[in-house]
């Protein structure tokens, strides 16, 4: 496989730097993810991946870290 790929996902709920550290070990886990860079302030997180991941995958992660996932770009 060469290289990687990024999503920005925007996420609701998002509080404080445990929000933030607690969505990225969420989405650090998905199969495939290689990197994890949550930008409280944005709230966002920029996520690069080895392929694509589909919006459900995403959304079931944090939704079970009790957060929101608003939009995959």
């Amino acid at each position: 496989m060469f290289g990687s790929k990024k999503q920005t996902l925007r996420i609701d709920g998002m509080m404080c730097m445990h929000c933030a550290a607690h969505v990225e070990e969420a989405l650090s886990k998905l199969p495939g993810v290689k990197g994890v860079k949550v930008n409280l302030e944005a709230k966002t997180a920029t996520v690069k991946v080895a392929d694509f991941i589909a919006k459900e995958v995403y959304e079931a992660a944090i939704k079970e870290a009790g957060y929101t996932l608003v939009e995959v770009a």
